[in-house]
């Protein structure tokens, strides 16, 4: 894992602002810290649930995963002290899992590919309760309700970012290339935008150039949506993401990789710009040096009181 300088641009990262990473109000990690229970782990897809096992254990946790079939990396499985394969929607069979391994709190973390909820979803009953009492199906209503529901079976959902601190997006610019000043207005045009399009809990990215919108993530995702916006732009397309208004760090929070950075290279895009201290970076180094390669643009952003960026 990178030590916290790799890939930065020459002397080191260039400081956009004094927010400390992680001091979100809707942070809170105080609870799993002082417990020394097991820790269950909602995992989907991705590196993600595998670094948050290796981390517990190295703090003395004993670790209990419910792992998705077609969506969890199947070396998770050796990370675990106890593992249990399910299919999406069988919540009854995960709780008595959890029950059964002592389990008082759990995280989420990892993808769920979010269009399987339209054709590859096994409800048991358990399942099926929870959805009906769902009005608006969107990201965070879900997983608030399931988070809820945990609490009233005695399981607290915790942030699963608190043995993991140094994956948090960090503030500066994180390229060799710094933005020019035309980028830095499309940034700030895609921030107030992808801001109003996070309330509404449709996405968390949005693709914009010379000021006009090009693609707006949904359910789709947002590799997707860097690819459609990079048809629409030809070339030079600034992209954006930012966590929700409301956002929960106990779940979905934004995250970037190596495959965020070849998409983008693939759409020809040139900027990619996150909100600081609200996302995840992953492989930072081996991500960088891939930014680096491709001459693109990499930049951590905070937003001040005043809704200013810096």
């Amino acid at each position: 894992m990178s030590n916290g300088n790799d890939g930065l641009a020459p002397g080191g990262p260039e400081k956009l602002g004094s927010r400390k990473l992680g001091s979100d109000t809707n942070f809170s990690g105080r609870s799993l810290v002082e417990s020394g229970g097991p820790l269950g782990i909602i995992a989907g897809g991705g590196q993600f649930p595998l670094l948050v096992a290796e981390a517990a254990r190295r703090h003395g946790r004993e670790v209990v995963v419910v792992a998705h079939r077609g969506e969890t990396m199947p070396e998770l499985e050796a990370a675990a002290d106890h593992c249990l394969w399910v299919k999406l929607g069988q919540l009854g069979k995960m709780l008595s899992f959890f029950h059964g391994r002592a389990v008082r709190q759990c995280v989420f973390a990892g993808t769920i590919t979010k269009t399987r909820i339209f054709r590859d979803v096994w409800p048991d009953f358990k399942a099926l309760q929870l959805w009906r009492k769902i009005d608006i199906r969107q990201d965070d209503a879900i997983l608030r309700a399931i988070a809820d529901l945990l609490a009233t079976e005695g399981i607290e959902v915790v942030a699963s970012t608190v043995y993991l601190q140094e994956l948090l997006f960090p503030a500066g610019v994180l390229s060799r290339r710094r933005p020019s000043r035309e980028q830095q207005a499309d940034i700030e045009f895609g921030w107030r935008i992808a801001r109003r399009v996070g309330a509404l809990d449709i996405g968390q990215c949005v693709v914009v150039r010379d000021r006009a919108v090009l693609a707006v993530e949904a359910i789709e995702g947002t590799d997707a949506a860097i690819r459609r916006g990079g048809q629409l732009a030809g070339e030079k397309a600034v992209v954006v993401k930012v966590k929700k208004p409301d956002q929960d760090f106990r779940f979905d929070l934004p995250a970037i990789g190596r495959q965020t950075i070849a998409t983008m290279v693939e759409a020809k895009a040139a900027v990619l710009a996150v909100e600081a201290g609200q996302a995840l970076l992953f492989d930072r180094e081996a991500t960088l040096a891939a930014a680096d390669r491709a001459g693109l643009v990499v930049v951590g952003v905070s937003e001040g009181p005043d809704g200013g960026l810096s």
